[in-house]
């Protein structure tokens, strides 16, 4: 059992976790468009590939799965989710099975707009958003919203050109810089993590972890606490097989004033997916069960509360 990890940059701990997974079993090899993305050192083999957007990628993506004979194949990357589901058939006739969900789902949970619609027509509690700033601007008037709100690319990751926004005046500059962008209504209560596993072979989903968010650096989850309330994990399975996920996702949700809000949705192993590991949760040893034929058993919620993570930094030295 052999298994690919794509753009795997600086996830260190994912491919650490892996290589623990099938110890034994088969290899684990990486890949990154960089020399210098560290976590390819930490993988039994790794390749440098051109970046996702060059033609002929998958070909080259396709060739080192021929070469290793690899089973299973992840991106760590949203832009790259769509382009594996989308060419799933390529990999199934070289034996890789792609670990993730479908192609629809994929643009769905990069597509903020997309994901908001999604969400209001099937009666679950979100933030409100618009597209146009004259449908928000008579969404303000009318009461429905206020100041602030968010202002971001309606496709994107990483919370990379998000603006909180406190006038008028702002969002049409914004507006004026580029047209990409939706707002967002400010949700003003406790954010947090859900990392969930839903098999590959059953379709059930067989493991949920949450936590409270506590500290957010670049986007990610800096600091954070375990908790767990069964009421969420109703919420998390019912939208999750409702909505069709596979393999492994990441769901940010706000808590305001006992509500439950879906926010997104990232259908991959997100930054904080450690703090689940290390609480017990190793949806690595799932993922090796289902490449093995075996659909795995329901354990959601399986781990302790009050297990805090703490991120720092390191470094890796290479010498050449």
């Amino acid at each position: 059992m052999n298994f690919l990890i794509l753009a795997a940059g600086t996830r260190d701990k994912v491919v650490q976790y892996f290589k623990a997974a099938f110890a034994g079993v088969g290899t684990i090899v990486a890949t990154d468009a960089s020399p210098f993305g560290p976590a390819i050192y930490d993988a039994d083999k790794h390749y440098i590939v051109p970046p996702i957007t060059a033609p002929g990628y998958i070909d080259v993506i396709l060739d080192i799965c021929r070469k290793e004979q690899i089973d299973g194949v992840l991106s760590l990357i949203d832009p790259e989710l769509s382009l594996l589901a989308k060419n799933a058939s390529l990999f199934e006739a070289v034996g890789t099975t792609v670990i993730g969900s479908s192609y629809e789902l994929c643009e769905m949970s990069l597509d903020k707009m997309q994901m908001f619609r999604w969400l209001t027509d099937h009666g679950y509690h979100c933030a409100r958003s618009w597209r146009e700033p004259e449908a928000f601007y008579r969404a303000v008037e009318s009461g429905l919203v206020s100041y602030p709100v968010f202002v971001k690319p309606y496709r994107g990751s990483a919370s990379i050109s998000i603006s909180k926004v406190y006038d008028r005046e702002t969002i049409d500059l914004l507006y004026r810089q580029r047209n990409d962008l939706m707002i967002q209504e400010f949700l003003d209560g406790q954010e947090i993590g859900a990392d969930v596993y839903i098999d590959m072979i059953s379709g059930e989903v067989v493991s949920i972890f949450t936590k409270k968010k506590l500290l957010m650096r670049a986007g990610e989850t800096d600091k954070a606490v375990s908790f767990k309330d069964p009421a969420l994990f109703a919420l998390i399975e019912k939208f999750v097989l409702e909505a069709g996920y596979r393999g492994q996702i990441d769901i940010d949700i706000f808590e305001v004033d006992g509500v439950y809000y879906i926010s997104e949705v990232n259908p991959r192993f997100g930054g904080g997916y450690p703090h689940a590991y290390e609480a017990g949760c190793d949806h690595m040893k799932l993922i090796l069960n289902n490449l093995q034929g075996r659909a795995n058993e329901k354990r959601i919620g399986d781990y302790d509360e009050g297990i805090y993570m703490m991120k720092y930094n390191e470094v890796k030295i290479l010498k050449k």
